[in-house]
């Protein structure tokens, strides 16, 4: 007989990570995991790279097959939203009009993409990619000599112009900085990215914004901030993303971007949890409150979330990390550059022949953050100059020679 009752909120990795957390740690407990959608829970990297190339099915982004769920006594609530959360009567209200009753709730409610605000923004073809029905409308516009216009240059943009290059489409991305991903990798860096997409045909258009769509009805072009037309097929959206918070705020959680909560991942709340793109925790190992939108925090978030909700004594506080596949290219980032941290980049390796390492200094010539591309089984020391904050010596990092683990002062 179930000893208490654990709560799901949502249909993404970290729900899907933190049924695991609970039954790893509470053999009895019943869980339900109440999901919007109606597929399994899933992964949403592949959705931008193998499955929306087409290299590989949908299904190989499930996070588990349909049988684990049985085998392992977690009941399945698909296709119905959550509607209410009661703290005070410890009730999750359905948009069936149930209720469910709960010890422990999770939520993992993810996250929701900018709409673009410009006139023809709500036009036929103009489309997101957030959800497996998202990849899948996209994946059947990816046909080859078609145009297609990216709006943002972010991590979506650019693993979205790589998939429909590869399918032989002519793409443009229309970016309002000076180089792709400059809030994150830097100039330096983003000028890298930049090269790399132009060199498999992508036309950029950077320092350059969206005016207005045009189309009668459907999306036929894409009007620049310089006045540049630019013929459209389809126009494919990838300006951010907002945590879904209003579940929490309407019951009255603490609210900072994101649900806040603790390092065990407890929401101000009793017995409420979250994880994910959601969670705003407090991150022991840098001593702030930080929200990731990354595939290896649903992964470990949520597992930890579930081992918090079965009692665990869980101290959550990863190295962040993410990864990204574009054309040839692969590429693992660890650490943590706090908003507003002035950084020097220093390279190791060959940038042109896209085999090298990047790293983020602060003025202490400590390692707030590295990158890898293309050279694999060195994410573990990246990981370890990041997490200890190892003042380096300069010449010594960017000498390829010398193992990371001498790199210090």
């Amino acid at each position: 007989m179930a000893t208490s009752t654990h709560v799901i909120v949502g249909g993404g990795l970290a729900a899907s990570r933190a049924a695991d957390g609970i039954r790893d740690s509470d053999s009895e407990a019943r869980i339900v995991i109440v999901s919007e959608e109606e597929r399994l829970p899933y992964e949403r990297p592949p959705l931008s790279k193998a499955v929306l190339v087409g290299d590989k099915p949908e299904d190989s982004a499930l996070t588990h097959p349909a049988e684990w769920y049985a085998e392992h006594d977690v009941e399945l609530r698909l296709g119905t939203a959550a509607t209410a959360l009661d703290v005070a009567g410890r009730t999750l209200t359905l948009a069936d009009g149930s209720a469910l009753a709960w010890d422990r709730l999770l939520l993992a409610t993810g996250s929701t993409v900018r709409r673009l605000d410009v006139p023809g923004g709500d036009l036929l073809d103009v489309l997101y990619l957030r959800s497996m029905p998202d990849s899948a409308a996209l994946r059947s516009r990816l046909v080859a000599g078609s145009n297609v216009v990216l709006i943002g240059a972010g991590w979506i943009g650019l693993e979205v112009a790589a998939a429909a290059r590869t399918r032989g489409c002519e793409v443009t991305i229309v970016e309002p900085q000076a180089a792709p991903l400059l809030g994150v990798v830097g100039e330096q860096v983003g000028r890298w990215f930049a090269d790399l997409h132009a060199a498999h045909g992508v036309a950029l258009r950077l320092g350059d914004s969206v005016e207005r769509l045009e189309g009668d009805g459907v999306v036929r072009s894409v009007v620049t901030g310089t006045g540049e037309v630019l013929p459209a097929d389809t126009v494919v959206v990838g300006i951010g993303i907002v945590p879904n918070t209003r579940l929490a705020a309407e019951a009255g959680l603490e609210i900072d971007n994101g649900v806040v909560c603790d390092e065990r991942l407890r929401t101000s709340a009793d017995g409420v949890f979250a994880a994910g793109d959601v969670a705003s925790w407090f991150n022991p190992t840098y001593g702030e409150r930080m929200r990731v939108e990354h595939w290896a925090n649903a992964l470990n978030g949520g597992f930890a979330a579930g081992q918090s909700m079965a009692g665990e004594e869980v101290s959550y506080g990863p190295v962040p990390y993410f990864f990204s596949d574009q054309y040839d290219v692969g590429l693992e980032y660890a650490g943590h550059v706090p908003r507003g941290t002035a950084t020097d980049v220093v390279l190791r390796g060959s940038p042109e022949t896209n085999e090298f390492q990047a790293f983020w200094l602060d003025d202490g010539d400590r390692v707030l953050a590295g990158m890898h591309v293309n050279m694999w089984d060195s994410i573990d020391d990246l990981k370890e100059l990041a997490r200890s904050r190892t003042a380096v010596d300069r010449a010594r990092l960017g000498d390829a020679g010398v193992p990371l683990g001498e790199v210090g002062r």
